[in-house]
């Protein structure tokens, strides 16, 4: 039961942050894809994403750590990896793909993901 209330609770924040960043802090970096950025989202593949990127961090970051700060730990690469595939993928194929959007993109989903793991973690004690 703790680790369905964690996943809910980690889904609510991670939601929360990332509309967040996403929709008032960020709004200017994002600007930087111009034609390639669409007017709203596709709400059918951002929860496909959400659904998907929270089971992995439970799967690789939170159930197997035995404490918060490893779990952080483990998101932090987790967060890494998924959004340096993203980025660096984007910026070789996308021809419009600005450069200036991979380092903070990244920085960002390694911060997302490390504080959804450590948060979830927490929850689940």
């Amino acid at each position: 039961m703790r680790t369905a209330v964690a996943v809910f609770a980690a889904a609510l924040l991670m939601l929360a942050l990332d509309l967040t960043w996403l929709g008032f802090v960020a709004t200017p970096v994002y600007a930087l894809l111009g034609p390639l950025q669409r007017p709203e989202p596709y709400w059918p593949a951002a929860l496909l994403f959400y659904a998907m990127y929270l089971g992995a961090i439970f799967v690789h970051a939170v159930l197997p750590s035995p404490n918060v700060a490893i779990a952080a730990r483990r998101g932090a690469g987790l967060g890494f990896v998924a959004y340096a595939t993203y980025e660096l993928t984007n910026w070789a194929v996308l021809a419009g793909w600005p450069a200036a959007l991979v380092p903070v993109d990244l920085a960002w989903g390694v911060l997302l993901t490390t504080t959804t793991a450590a948060f979830a973690r927490r929850v689940i004690g």
